[in-house]
């Protein structure tokens, strides 16, 4: 049994056979195989081989021609390697004392290989393991018959284990097979664990190498709660996990009771829960746990894994579904947070990504991609309360281009007779230090406002929230962060405009008591955190939660305000205390 420590992102638990994603996607499809067909499997081994074998052959000759015989000496030894006896006999004896699948038994022998390299003290033999790596993807390009298959195409229970996971990947996993997933790279505030967390799928990321410890169809656990990936769990291990899973169960049930219920201080204080959703199918799992409201549809899932850019048409459909389901609640739609960072592995070959052209900087530098999305919102208005925002506002002038954009819209389609509420509200994102410094100027000039705590961290303590290196220093409890967030929210107040918060953090029970006692009475939250914030709401009374909130703004560091608020948690909810 091996236990990787990385960042949980997603709660919950997830067990069952890794399948292991490399850079080219490829799937083991099976790990035993019947032991009538072993010699048929020897015989698909004995083609992939000699197939493996004449490809590395010709690029040895390719490349001696052209460079010289030196460097085609590098494909030699990859020959060597692919016909090494000791290689066969371990192969031979996996499929017919094992019944393993060539497939599985190629990834295991040669994944072996690569850990004992990585292991000897030579940076030689260190770098040989590529050599070994390249000869596993010949063999299973061959046996899979150059097969990639989607990870949307998964039909059987599986956790997912890859080197990172955009979030239209993660936006793509088949929900109804894939039970978690961990990677070996990634942060806490990344739009991946967004994505995994509001899909309630287990995740844990940034947990450092360890793909080549593990074959796929080998028996993980994946802990979203306390950030462990376990491989190969020993049976006491598997038996605890299956009872903590039965607890989970009937902590569930309890937490179903409080559905109807209003989140309500124990004094009185009605506080508004709302839900974070990311496709329209989650507005489901919102009216189940009682939301009163959609508090930030993050609309650039739409374009994620899309074959062409949506035109106003699809988004229309998407909107009026979500519209149409929460009857005269109110929804929040967030105009598109589309940045490098949640289209490719390799956001980091544009410089600084975060500071870059993403957000509302790309929409206003893309006006017509921006009024097809505006257009499609505006005509949602009249099916129900829906609300506009703009996603990181840093500047006055960027929020006013914004609105005079949005104002060109409604003129066009009301010269066209098209209904839509007139007095559309209009709100903005609260999430760089900037737009906190001016937000006295701001308040005058929107109709609500929304913290987003996952940018407001990572531009205020400068912490890229994707970067696993740096993941120590991500804290929405850093004093700094909450120091803006107070000032937003009094800032708010004084001018009677609302204000919501829908970061991570305000979905972490941890938070409950001290964003309540700094004067927040709408939160918005994932929907499967829905019934836990509700059981803290229905639990404390306001001047309790300010006392806590005083306590914590006389803190100097994250780790003990961290402590602090889960000792005042155990007092009131000791349930939601590990």
């Amino acid at each position: 049994m091996q236990k990787l420590q990385g960042i949980a992102v997603s709660p919950g638990v997830a067990m069952g056979e890794a399948l292991v994603m490399d850079n080219e996607g490829f799937r083991i499809p099976r790990r035993f195989v019947a032991r009538d067909a072993v010699e048929h499997e020897l015989e698909r081994l004995d083609q992939a081989i000699r197939a493996a074998g004449e490809e590395i052959d010709a690029n040895r000759q390719a490349v001696s021609r052209e460079l010289g015989d030196q460097y085609g000496a590098v494909f030699s030894a990859h020959l060597q390697m692919l016909r090494d006896p000791a290689l066969r006999i371990e192969l031979d004896e996996m499929i017919r004392q094992r019944h393993y699948s060539p497939e599985y038994a190629v990834s295991r022998a040669l994944r072996r290989y690569a850990k004992v390299f990585q292991s000897i003290e030579s940076s030689y033999l260190a770098e040989r393991v590529n050599d070994i790596f390249d000869i596993e993807k010949r063999l299973l390009r061959n046996l899979l018959g150059r097969r990639r298959e989607e990870l949307s195409q998964v039909i059987s229970p599986v956790v997912v284990l890859a080197h990172n996971l955009t979030p239209s990947e993660t936006a793509n996993l088949n929900r109804e097979f894939v039970r978690g997933f961990a990677t070996e790279i990634g942060g806490p505030g990344s739009h991946t664990a967004i994505v995994a967390e509001g899909m309630e799928i287990p995740a844990v990321v940034g947990t450092g190498p360890f793909l080549t410890d593990v074959s796929g169809g080998d028996l993980v656990i994946i802990d979203g709660d306390l950030g462990l990936v376990i491989l190969q769990p020993d049976e006491e291990t598997i038996a605890r996990y299956r009872h903590e899973a039965a607890e989970h169960v009937s902590r569930a049930t309890q937490l179903e009771a409080l559905k109807e219920l209003p989140a309500e201080t124990a004094d009185g204080v009605r506080i508004e829960l709302f839900g974070n959703i990311e496709f329209p199918h989650e507005v489901r799992h919102c009216v189940e746990r009682g939301s009163d409201g959609i508090g930030l549809y993050r609309t650039e899932f739409l374009y994620l894994g899309a074959a062409s850019e949506p035109d106003e048409a699809v988004h229309y459909e998407a909107y009026a579904s979500v519209m149409n389901e929460m009857h005269d609640r109110p929804v929040i739609i967030r105009t598109c947070d589309l940045g490098a960072d949640k289209v490719s592995h390799d956001a980091e070959e544009t410089r600084n990504p975060t500071l870059g052209l993403r957000s509302i900087r790309l929409s206003l530098k893309n006006l017509p991609l921006f009024r097809v999305q505006l257009r499609a919102l505006v005509r949602a208005s009249a099916l129900g309360d829906l609300r506009i925002m703009f996603p990181l506002i840093s500047t006055l002038l960027e929020l006013r281009q914004a609105k005079m954009v949005l104002a060109d819209v409604m003129e066009d389609l009301d010269e066209e007779g098209v209904k839509f509420n007139h007095q559309l509200p209009v709100g903005m994102m609260v999430e760089v230090p900037a737009a906190v410094l001016m937000i006295d100027h701001f308040v005058d000039e929107v109709d609500f406002l929304s913290i987003g705590t996952n940018d407001l961290t990572q531009y205020t303590l400068a912490a890229d929230r994707s970067n696993k290196d740096v993941a120590g220093l991500y804290s929405s409890a850093d004093p700094a962060v909450l120091r803006l967030i107070r000032m937003a929210i009094t800032a708010a107040d004084l001018k009677q405009v609302p204000v919501n918060i829908c970061g991570q953090m305000s979905g972490n029970s941890l938070y409950t008591l001290l964003l309540l006692g700094l004067g927040l009475r709408r939160l918005s939250v994932p929907p499967s955190t829905i019934p836990e914030i509700k059981m803290v709401c229905r639990t404390v009374t306001i001047p309790q939660c300010q006392r806590v909130a005083d306590h914590v703004m006389t803190l100097e560091n994250s780790r003990d305000i961290k402590n602090y608020l889960r000792d005042e948690l155990k007092k009131v909810v000791p349930q939601l205390v590990s």
